[in-house]
């Protein structure tokens, strides 16, 4: 539990610039207003991104493409919520059996050691009380990087708090508990239905109902009612990778948006285990007592 004095702090882990916007957003906007110190981690500078916002498909771009994507994250970040932005300092790896999955400064083929050291400096620096990273299980999407991501974040989060393990890296700090987000099957069955009901074609086909479900491993939901646009507009901060008419993340009027699932999905993957599920809160057990209330 954090004393009255300390400011909770909320930081979590990703592969892409613009997965901090598809992932969770509206959590980060809720902690943020509350006053939580939230604090993002990307681990690679999105190199190997598509365009596609047709308006920005110039092929000139291209070599240019990662110092546009810092902008767009640092506007992301901005717009989310987020105090602080963290760079890995590893290279987008692209999709599996790509090309890009050879380069040398990739983050798959990152020595699995370096990367973890790098992740504990961060956590050692910021101090978080809860992490939110990726599962080991990603229900199909099978990037290298996000699974690197998961592959990198459980031994950082597990050697962060050992005094034993690399003092060079600051003074430990064992980080309270680790959630996995997700998009659970029920968000996406409550979404396709919604177009449909709406009388609107459905951007998810049938691969979207083939993918492994893991909503009986939900363990958290976030309430983030009021907060739904702060996925929309961090996702619209990525221009180049956001297509402003993309019928899957703006084909529902605003307000249908606003009404489906509220709330934010999570796994808790380490820490203590609340007695009553789902829990509301990923900070719940953490906060200070209210004064006078500590007996």
């Amino acid at each position: 539990m954090a004393t009255p004095a300390e400011r909770l702090c909320l930081l979590t882990v990703h592969a892409h610039p613009d997965d901090e916007a598809s992932k969770g957003a509206p959590t980060i906007a809720r902690y943020h207003a509350e006053g939580i110190r939230t604090v993002l981690v990307c681990c690679t500078g999105g190199e190997e991104g598509e365009i596609l916002n047709p308006t920005l498909d110039d092929p000139s771009m291209a070599d240019k493409l990662a110092e546009i994507r810092a902008a767009e994250l640092a506007r992301a970040a901005e717009v989310i919520g987020y105090e602080e932005v963290e760079m890995l300092g590893y290279r987008d790896s692209g999709m599996e059996g790509s090309e890009a999955n050879n380069h040398p400064d990739c983050f798959a083929r990152a020595d699995l050691e370096e990367a973890v050291a790098r992740l504990v400096a961060v956590i050692r620096r910021h101090r978080p009380h809860v992490i939110v990273t990726y599962p080991e299980d990603q229900g199909g999407y099978m990037h290298p990087d996000h699974i690197r991501v998961h592959d990198v974040s459980l031994p950082a989060y597990e050697r962060a708090g050992d005094p034993a393990y690399r003092p060079d890296l600051g003074e430990p700090w064992a980080p309270a508990k680790l959630y996995y987000t997700l998009w659970s099957r029920k968000r996406i069955e409550e979404r396709h239905q919604a177009f449909q009901d709406l009388g609107l074609e459905s951007p998810y086909n049938e691969w979207w109902f083939k993918r492994p479900s893991t909503d009986d491993k939900i363990t958290t939901q976030v309430p983030v009612d009021g907060f739904i646009d702060a996925r929309i507009e961090g996702l619209l901060a990525h221009a180049t990778q956001i297509d402003p008419e993309s019928t899957f993340w703006f084909g529902l009027p605003a307000e249908v948006e606003r009404s489906i699932h509220p709330y934010d999905d999570y796994v808790l993957a380490r820490g203590p285990r609340p007695a009553t599920l789902p829990e509301r809160d990923l900070f719940e057990g953490l906060r200070p007592e209210p004064a006078g209330d500590a007996g």
